[in-house]
């Protein structure tokens, strides 16, 4: 088990990965994919040993954001690096959305917004018919939340009492192009999960010390589905992009990769001299 310091190191790590990988690839959904890489990072780290047959799952409902994944299997020695500027394109094993025929570790070839968390709950009702201790973390957008599949999904895992189930929001209030609750408004969102029977844990999704906390108080949770609710930012880590609706999926200039590539060194330097 990694502790939070040593995560906060990785996710860094991950982070210069996606700005690497979309920058070479001259493509792909980067702003998504640094909001979660936080909550991906400790997940993959501490709770799924790919070794094990029956292990936990993770299901990117998301699946836009999958350079994150492919940031962290890299990290697990999965994927090779040298894959980066094949990214998005025909036949690269690195597809824009995660694919389980090329990797089968991505767990669930998602895209299709709500299907990733369907998959999920169904991956959850087996594991609990078959005794399997495991959990299943699926992370969905806040964009993702206006589809009607997701609620069906919600109201299925909250009905079947599926506490082998966690689901994450990756909550950074932004969609493709206009914030979220300007498009739907989901607020409130927290009592409404409430009201869904869920057990609801709110934090914030790039603070290491609290995604460990809120991923340890799913683990002890009986009888309901948890929720935990991260609020993040989109393009968490790289100044120009932070809350800015572009890098929603955009390529990099020379001069953004070089700046986007020094704020995240600063970031590195500041985590290693940190008490």
């Amino acid at each position: 088990m990694k502790d939070a310091k040593q995560l906060k190191l990785l996710a860094n790590r991950n982070r210069r990965r996606i700005v690497e990988m979309v920058y070479r690839a001259g493509v792909g959904h980067v702003g998504g994919a640094l909001s979660v890489i936080d909550l991906l990072t400790a997940i993959y780290e501490n709770e799924v040993d790919f070794k094990e047959r029956k292990r936990a799952r993770v299901i990117l409902s998301k699946g836009h954001a999958v350079p994150a994944i492919y940031a962290e299997l890299v990290e697990k020695g999965i994927v090779d690096e040298s894959l980066f500027p094949t990214f998005r394109q025909i036949d690269s094993k690195l597809q824009g959305h995660p694919y389980t025929c090329d990797i089968p570790e991505t767990d669930a070839t998602t895209g299709l917004l709500g299907q990733g968390f369907s998959m999920a709950v169904g991956m959850a009702v087996v594991k609990k018919n078959e005794g399997d201790p495991h959990k299943v973390y699926a992370i969905a957008g806040d964009g993702e939340m206006q589809e009607g599949q997701m609620w069906e999904g919600l109201m299925c895992a909250a009905h079947y009492k599926l506490d082998n189930l966690v689901f994450i929001l990756d909550y950074n209030k932004l969609s493709s192009s206009h914030p979220t609750n300007e498009i739907i408004n989901l607020e409130p969102f927290a009592e409404k999960m409430k009201a869904f029977n869920y057990h609801v844990i709110e934090i914030d999704g790039h603070d290491m010390e609290q995604i460990l906390s809120a991923i340890a108080e799913a683990k002890t949770v009986k009888g309901t589905p948890t929720i935990i609710i991260a609020n993040t930012i989109k393009g968490k880590g790289v100044s120009f992009m932070e809350h800015v609706p572009k890098w929603h999926s955009s390529g990099l200039t020379d001069e953004e990769y070089e700046i986007a590539m020094k704020d995240l060194e600063k970031e590195k330097e500041a985590l290693v001299y940190a008490v």
